[in-house]
Formats: structure tokens, C-alpha cells, sequence
């Protein structure tokens, strides 16, 4: 091929490329054997495509190789060599070699499609079949004789294919070359000078094949010749080129054809060979030649896909040495031995049903192997769908929508694309995509009826469910959700939200109030079903409520008027006849239908005899003559009933005069008066008295259980009071002392105690209030408790101090003094003593005892402060330091001045006041009282209880009784 041939085919394919580019289609030039990851180019530039496109549409190769030589690169927009190419391995001698693929995209779905040129490289030398071949020639042979030499075979194309052949040494033999139909090279070895036996018996050559590339490869074959004698005649085929066709897919031994030979030679000089010296690249192992008949049968497979056509070259010799060639064209017959391929390229699964017609689906690339009319393939999809194929380009299609989809009726679609190609036989292939369709909010809500009508009785109970209204949503999922919502209305002026509700969910309405029939018969109002798409579709219903009446409201009289003051009634005549119309009851129920059906019936009467009342008018009437014997005075009391289930009722009172005059109607009616008037008054009193009694026995019944109650309560206080118990001292206490000024005699009592000794009668006290006054008057300071001070007799768990076991304090009967007890005074001296023998003495408040009295001194108490002051004369010894309570009042330092005069002062127990009636003993005091005011501290925030105060005892009565005698 020349190189103007050459440079015009590449024009050609530049400019077919070019042309696909503006179409859609992309070209890329490469050479072979690039290395992995090699750029090929930017397919997202040569396109016009975004990057994000790429990545949105996830972008993709399709191939209907199951190989992959190129990959994409979405995040570049890049093609990138995934597996190195070899050109030979892929197209063979085919030119130009190329690969196509489709970029698919989807979102909208769409392809695009590209073609690799790959380029040939020198990469592969030229090659015999058979590394020597042996020739026998005579040597009789005539110059120009020709040989055939099988030719080598170079994979590359182009420059660096086969170009050339050398034959070394050139002294009797030259090579010369024939261009065949397919484009190869036929090789000759013509002699050139005639061989000697007798010189050269053999001859040994190498044929070279050279290739054009660079560098330049090469390949050799030896040739051996076996010069033989003298042999006059050649072997001849009967025609120069054989022709034969053979069905593809034939059985290996098939018979393609016979060629033939004659040598006009006798014996072995006529005797022919046959073989086949050379073929051509894809004949080679397919067939084989018997070498005495000439027949050629088929070795191997052949397939008219892979090759369509085949040239053998047939030599036939004979034993003298003497050849002769002819060509075999073999033709291959295609057969319809390939089914269509179907490739789905890009698919859906899922579509909305509001696609528009020509939405694409599916792309799918169809071929066929075979040619003619048994490529030829028509595709068809199954009926009653709601798609089309449709031809893109060639062995490319699309599936498409054809009209407008609807998921409530079809949600899914199975679709049986079926290709059949049009051979003999007719070969076909099928694949079914399943299709779902996506639901869109396209379908409001549609409720069961077109209105709605219900009942509810009258009275119901607010929350009743009345009765529920249904929609239905074709759409699905969220689209299908529907919810009930009470259209905004009034009835009669009010929402109508305040008399019904709807739920939401379930549509069940609800009364929210109780109905009344008389007020409101029916009322009707619309209900909204709403779905959940977006946006949400609605759809309205009217519902009408009727009332149903119910028997809650008695009859009501009208005639005659009962009024409380009146006696008046009818007056009948005593010469009235049988059926005398005396008065007509009239009422009215405001209940309708049956339930304001009306009866009257006389239920009581002074003489039934006589009057009857109608039962469906109220007509009261005689029912025979009036007497003279018949009472003035007739009371009827007639009952008015209706016909409801259960029925409600009414009385009315008619009072009838049976007389002629008016006069004898008032006379009568005048003593009735009387008597009823006395007979109300006597009821009056009678239940009067019932009241007064029964209040006077619940109010005695009150004060008794309180009297108990209060006693019980004091009695509790006396015994668990955690108040100290003051002295009391006798009214006439000074007199005891003998006038002498100061106490003759003083004994100091110590009662010692265990820890255990609140179990006994006696009883400790503690100090009630917070400060001690010094019973000294001269004393112008106060003690305070001392509760800042972290003494250790105050805290409770010391060890040193054992908590008295009470605050009032008694003595039992031995210890009390008396004339025939031991003689203790008013100054005793307690001490607590625990188990461990050490005494610990108690704070000021608990030896003064200045504490609220809880009770008043009983008069055991009493005597024994009478027999301790009649002793005191006697006491002469001084008590100990420290002492306080009585001890402190009577100690040397504390004489009878300091003594309080009892004729003269009053002490109230359980009180820190002093009646006296000293002028100067009252500035004493209250100069005392204030120094003792200044001394104490500031009062707490807290507000301390105040101390209840004793009562006052028949002892300080007596007291004040002789204090005002004197």
C-alpha cells in the first residue's frame, strides 16, 4: 500500500470522527501497550459536560465486551487506560482498530458514545509457519521455473508489517513477489539459471521476511533443494483457481473440494503429489488436502462471524521434481446459528406515574452475529402496556413511556422485550425489567357518601360518639394518610365546634354538648378530609345532626291557672243535667310526636259519682243529676299524662261549687277558710317546738363532750409539762417568822439522785422561761441562761450531767415535811449525782424555779408549804454557798426584810407579778423590774411562747379576801 493511499485513509477517518463528535460521539487516537492508568483524554470538556453532572448522573461505561481496556474517572471527567491494550490480540489485521463504548448517564438518562483508535506499534517480527521447507527439482528444469514458498506472517499492520522478502545465496534462484486480492503477497522462487547434479547435488537457501518498522524486525525460513535428473514434463492443474463455498457450523471431515493435476510423464516421473504450500492467516489448521486424491476437507471449525472467505494455495508435484500451484477460494455461507444479543445499557426500577409520555426508561443495544437478513432484528414488547421502543441509532433503542401513567390502577410493570431476527429459521431472545411506579399526590380524598345524615336523642351525655364518616384515598403511603377536620361554621349564630367535634384520625364525631329537641331540631355542617401529600388534597362532605325528641318535659296546664291565693273554681247549678259542661282542663307539652300525646284522668275526687273528666279533650263533666244531698264544696284533682315511654304527668285542682246562689258558694268557702287557717297555725307551733328542743339537746350534747375533752387535755399537760413548779408560799407566812427580822434557824437538805431515779415519784423541773430574775430586791442584775456558753451541763449527751427526768419536781410522802416528818425548810439544795459519783449542779432556772405554774397547787401541796413555813423559825444553821431556789431567800445574807410580806403582797403562781400594796415596795419593784429589763439581752427574732398562767388557787383567794378585810 502506498503511503498516498494510506494518508487519505486517515483523512477519511479524521473526518468521520469529526462528524460523530458532532453528533454525539467522541474519537481518541492512542497507541497500543500504554501502561495502566495512562490518560486517553477529558471526555467531560470534549462533551461539554459538568463535572457534577458526572458525578450526579453516575456516569459509566458500557460495553457489550464483558473485557474493559478503559475506565472513567467522574471525579476528572477523565479516560483512563484500566488494562493495557494489544492491538493484534484485539483486531488482528484489521485496520483501523478501534474501541466503542457508551458513557451512560442518568437523571435525565442519556449516552454518549466514544471510539478509541488504537494504533499499531512495531512490537511484533515477521514469521514463518514452518522453519525450512525441501524442494526436489530436476535438473532438466527450464529457466523461469516456478516455485511457491509459503509467506511469512508479520501481526502488525501498516509500515510495521511485512514489506519485503530476500532469498540468500541469489546464484539460481530469484524471488519475486504477486499482490493478492485480499492484500497480501504472494512469494515465487523462479529459477533463474539451470541446476548441474553433478556440481550441486544440494542446494541450501534462507528466505528472509523484513518488516518496515523501526526498528526493523525480521524472520527466516531455510530452504533445501535435492537436485534430481532429467524429467521432461511438469504436473498441470486443470484450472488455475479452484472456487468452493461451505456452510459455517459444518461437520469437521466435510468435503469443500477436489482439485486436480496431470503429468504426461510415465511411472514415477508422472506420478503427482498434493499438498498445500501456503494459506492464508485464518485457513491455517482449518483444512487438509489428501495427497494422492487432491480432495480438501474441513480439519477444524469455521464460523462465518469470525472469517467469511479463505485462500489456500494447492502445489502439486511429481517425483521427478517437477511442480505446479493453483489457488482455492473458499467461501464461507452464513447461517442463522446466532440468536440476538440484548445488553441493557441504563435502566429505571422506578418511575413516577406523573412521567410525561417519552420519558426513557430503559436504553438497551441489540445485536446479531449474523448477516443479511439473519442480522436483521426487530424487537416487541408485550401488550397492554403503557410503552414503546423506539431505534436511536443503529442496534441501539429506548425504551419510552407512550401515554400517561397511573399507580392506582397498574403499580407495577413487567415488560418482556422480545428480539427475533429474520432468518430461516427465526432466532429470538427475550428479557423482562420490572417496572415500579413511583405514587404522586394525585388523588383527593373521596368519602363513602355523597352527605350524611344521623340521629342522637336529645339529653345525651357530652363526649358521645354520634357516628363516623369514612374517606378513602387512592394515593399510597403518606399521600393515602387522610385526616378529618370540622369545617369553620355557625348554626344559629354559635361555631358549630361548640356543639360537635371530629377526631382526626379516625373521623368518629363527637357531641361536645348535651342537645335539647325543644332548642335545636337538626343542624347540619361540613366535614374536610384532608391527605398528607404535599401538597395535601382535600375534599368536603355535608353531615346534618337531627334531634330526636325525647320525654323530658311534663305536660303543662294552662286552664285553669293554679294560683296559691285563690280558692274560686267552677259553679255548678244543682238543677244541671247529665253531661253539664262544669270546665275544661287545657295543657300543652312542648315534646312532639307521641310524646306530647295528651290523657286526662280523674285521680281524686270528694264524690267520684258525679263528675268525669274526658280522656282525650279534658272536658269535666256530670255524669248524673245533682242531688240536694251532694256536698257545696267539690274538689277534683285531675292528672294530665302524656304518651311518651315513661310518661310524664301533671295534676291540676278544680274546685267546683255545686250551688244555685253565689251567696251559699262564699259562706261555704269562708268556714273553709277558717278551719284551714287554724289548722296551718297548729302546724306552725308544733314544728317550732321540734326545732328548739333538738337545738337545746345538740348544745348541751356539744358542752359536755367539750368539758371531757378540756379536762382530759389538762390532766395530759400536768403530767408530761416540761414546766418547773413554783412554791407556793401561805398568806400568812410572815407571821410564822416571829416578827424577829431574820430566820432562826436554816437547814440545808441535799437530795441526791441516780440517773435512774425518774422512775420514782419524783419529779425535776427545768425552767420554763429563758432569763431568771434574783429574787435579791437590792439585786439590780438579772441571770441569763446561759446558752451561748458551751457548758457542758447544757448538752443532752454529756456525760457529766443526767437529763432530770421531768421538770415539775415532787417529793415523796417520807420526805415531806411536816410535824412528824423530818424538818426541811424551803431552802433544800438539789444535786443530781450520775452513776459516776460526780455532782454536777443544775443552771439557775432549774434551783429558782421561776417557771409558769401548768396547774394551780393542789391542796396537798398547799398544806405541805403551811407545816414547811411553820419550821422555819426553827432553822439556825446557814446554808452552804452556792445554793439557789429557797436556800437563796434564807441564807445569813438574805434577812427578813428580804422575806416578801405575804399580808402585804400578793403572789400569783405561775406569774413574776406583785400585788402590793406598799407605795414604796411598788417604786422597789418597779426600779427592779427596769434594771432587770436593762440587764436581759435583746429579745430573739424568734417569738418565744408565752407561758400559760396558773389559775388562781382557793388559797390566793383567801389571800386577796384578808388583804382587803385589812
Amino acid at each position: 500500500m502506498s503511503d498516498g493511499t494510506m494518508r487519505g485513509q486517515v483523512l477519511l477517518l479524521l473526518l468521520v470522527l469529526s462528524l460523530g463528535s458532532a453528533l454525539g460521539q467522541v474519537s481518541y487516537s492512542i497507541p497500543e501497550e500504554m501502561p495502566r492508568g495512562s490518560l486517553v483524554g477529558n471526555m467531560a470538556k470534549d462533551f461539554g459536560l459538568d463535572v457534577k453532572r458526572l458525578k450526579s448522573g453516575k456516569a459509566r461505561i458500557f460495553t457489550p465486551d464483558s473485557e474493559e481496556n478503559i475506565e472513567l474517572n467522574n471525579e476528572r471527567g477523565v479516560l483512563l487506560i484500566k488494562n493495557r491494550i494489544d492491538r493484534e490480540a484485539l483486531c488482528g489485521q484489521t485496520t483501523p482498530c478501534a474501541l466503542h463504548f457508551q458513557i451512560i448517564l442518568d437523571n435525565p438518562m442519556e449516552f454518549y458514545s466514544v471510539t478509541i483508535e488504537i494504533t499499531d506499534v512495531n512490537d511484533n517480527p515477521p514469521s514463518f509457519e514452518k522453519n525450512e521447507v525441501r524442494f526436489k527439482i530436476s535438473e532438466s528444469a527450464a529457466s523461469g521455473a516456478k516455485f511457491i514458498l509459503d509467506r511469512a506472517i508479520d501481526p502488525d499492520v501498516g509500515s510495521n508489517g511485512l514489506q519485503t522478502y530476500t532469498l540468500e545465496p541469489r546464484n539460481n534462484f530469484i524471488i519475486k513477489l504477486h499482490d493478492q486480492a485480499d492484500g497480501t503477497k504472494n512469494v515465487e522462487m523462479v529459477l533463474e539459471k539451470p541446476l548441474d547434479r553433478e556440481k550441486h547435488e544440494q542446494l541450501s537457501l534462507v528466505l528472509t521476511a523484513v518488516d518496515g518498522g523501526e526498528p526493523q524486525m525480521t524472520g527466516t525460513m531455510q530452504i533445501l533443494i535435492t537436485v534430481l535428473d532429467a524429467n521432461d514434463n511438469a504436473p498441470v492443474f486443470t484450472q488455475p483457481v479452484y472456487k468452493a463455498s461451505i456452510k459455517e457450523n459444518s461437520p469437521i471431515g466435510a468435503v469443500v473440494i477436489r482439485v486436480a493435476a496431470s503429468d504426461a510423464d510415465d511411472g514415477n516421473n508422472g506420478k503427482i503429489t498434493y499438498s498445500i504450500s501456503s494459506t492464508s492467516d485464518n485457513a491455517r489448521g482449518i483444512f487438509e488436502i489428501n495427497d494422492e486424491s487432491g480432495e480438501i476437507r474441513l480439519k477444524g471449525n469455521i464460523d462465518y462471524e469470525k472469517a467469511r472467505t479463505f485462500q489456500i494455495n494447492v502445489r502439486a508435484s511429481d517425483d521427478g521434481g517437477l511442480v505446479d500451484s493453483c489457488k482455492v477460494m473458499i467461501d464461507v455461507t452464513d447461517m442463522n446459528d446466532n440468536e440476538p444479543d440484548i445488553y441493557i445499557m441504563s435502566k429505571s426500577n422506578v418511575i413516577s406515574e406523573n412521567a410525561k409520555p417519552d420519558t426513557v426508561v430503559t436504553m438497551i443495544n441489540i445485536k446479531d452475529a449474523d448477516s443479511g437478513e439473519n442480522g436483521k432484528v426487530h424487537c416487541t414488547l408485550n401488550n397492554n402496556i403503557p410503552f414503546v421502543m423506539k431505534s436511536t441509532t443503529n442496534d441501539f433503542y429506548s425504551l419510552v413511556t407512550d401515554s400517561e401513567l397511573d399507580r392506582e390502577m397498574t403499580y407495577e410493570y413487567n415488560i418482556t422485550v422480545t428480539c427475533s431476527d429474520e432468518g430461516v429459521p427465526s432466532l429470538s431472545s427475550s428479557i423482562t425489567l420490572t417496572l415500579q411506579i413511583s405514587d404522586v399526590n394525585d388523588n383527593a380524598p373521596v368519602f363513602e357518601r355523597s352527605s350524611y345524615e344521623a340521629y342522637i336523642v336529645e339529653n345525651n351525655t357530652p363526649g358521645l360518639s354520634i357516628f363516623t364518616v369514612k374517606a378513602r384515598d387512592a394515593d399510597w403511603n403518606q399521600n393515602a394518610r387522610v385526616s378529618y377536620i370540622l369545617d369553620d361554621s355557625s348554626v344559629n349564630g354559635v361555631p358549630v365546634s361548640s356543639y360537635v367535634s371530629v377526631s382526626a384520625d379516625s373521623g368518629v364525631i363527637h357531641a361536645v354538648r348535651s342537645f335539647d329537641y325543644e332548642q335545636i331540631k337538626d343542624f347540619h355542617f361540613r366535614v374536610k378530609a384532608q391527605d398528607g401529600g404535599s401538597p395535601p388534597l382535600s375534599s368536603n362532605v355535608t353531615v346534618k345532626i337531627l334531634i330526636q325528641d325525647q320525654n323530658d318535659n311534663p305536660p303543662q296546664v294552662l286552664y285553669p291557672v293554679q294560683t296559691g291565693g285563690s280558692v274560686m273554681g267552677e259553679m255548678v247549678p244543682r238543677s244541671a243535667d247529665v253531661g253539664y259542661l262544669v270546665s275544661k282542663v287545657v295543657a300543652v307539652d312542648v315534646d312532639s310526636g307521641q310524646n306530647a300525646w295528651l290523657s286526662y284522668k280523674l285521680q281524686k275526687a270528694t264524690d267520684r259519682a258525679l263528675f268525669e273528666v274526658g280522656l282525650q279533650n279534658g272536658e269535666i263533666r256530670t255524669i248524673r243529676q245533682v242531688t240536694d244531698k251532694d256536698p257545696v264544696n267539690q274538689k277534683l284533682t285531675v292528672i294530665v299524662e302524656d304518651n311518651g315511654q315513661p310518661s310524664r304527668s301533671a295534676t291540676v285542682i278544680v274546685n267546683v261549687a255545686v250551688a244555685d246562689s253565689f251567696s251559699e258558694v262564699m259562706s261555704e268557702f269562708t268556714d273553709f277558710k277558717q278551719d284551714k287557717e287554724y289548722n296551718d297555725n297548729l302546724t306552725f307551733y308544733l314544728v317550732l317546738a321540734l326545732a328548739v328542743v333538738s337545738f337545746l339537746f345538740i348544745t348541751c350534747l356539744v358542752v359536755i363532750i367539750s368539758v371531757k375533752i378540756y379536762r382530759w387535755r389538762q390532766s395530759r399537760v400536768l403530767y408530761h409539762s416540761n414546766l418547773p413548779v413554783i412554791p407556793y408560799y401561805p398568806p400568812r407566812y410572815s407571821d410564822t417568822l416571829g416578827g424577829t427580822g431574820t430566820l432562826q434557824h436554816v437547814y440545808n437538805y441535799e437530795v441526791c439522785r441516780t440517773t435512774d431515779s425518774r422512775k420514782s415519784d419524783c419529779k425535776f423541773g427545768r425552767a420554763g422561761s429563758q432569763n431568771v430574775l434574783i429574787m435579791d430586791p437590792s439585786s439590780t442584775g438579772t441571770m441569763q441562761r446561759m446558752q451561748s456558753e458551751k457548758n457542758i451541763l447544757d448538752e443532752p449527751d454529756s456525760p457529766l450531767e443526767q437529763k432530770p427526768p421531768n421538770n415539775d419536781w415532787r417529793f415523796t410522802q417520807g420526805q415531806r415535811p411536816g410535824p412528824s416528818g423530818p424538818h426541811m425548810p424551803y431552802g433544800t439544795h438539789i444535786r443530781w449525782t450520775p452513776k459516776s459519783g460526780k455532782r454536777a449542779t443544775g443552771g439557775p432556772e432549774v434551783a429558782m424555779g421561776t417557771g409558769p405554774w401548768p396547774q394551780p397547787p393542789t391542796e396537798a401541796e398547799q398544806l405541805q408549804a403551811l407545816m414547811a413555813a411553820a419550821n422555819v423559825s426553827e432553822a439556825t444553821a446557814t446554808l452552804g454557798p452556792g445554793t439557789m431556789g429557797l436556800s437563796t431567800r434564807y441564807s445569813p445574807q438574805f434577812t427578813l426584810q428580804h422575806v416578801p410580806d405575804y399580808r402585804q403582797n400578793v403572789y400569783i403562781p405561775g406569774s413574776t407579778a406583785t400585788l402590793t400594796s406598799n407605795p414604796q415596795q411598788q417604786q422597789q419593784q418597779a426600779t427592779a423590774q427596769q434594771a432587770a429589763q436593762q440587764a436581759l439581752p435583746p429579745p430573739q427574732t424568734s417569738a418565744q411562747p408565752e407561758p400559760p398562767k396558773a389559775a388562781q388557787t382557793p388559797a390566793s383567794k383567801k389571800k386577796s379576801t384578808k388583804k382587803e378585810k385589812k
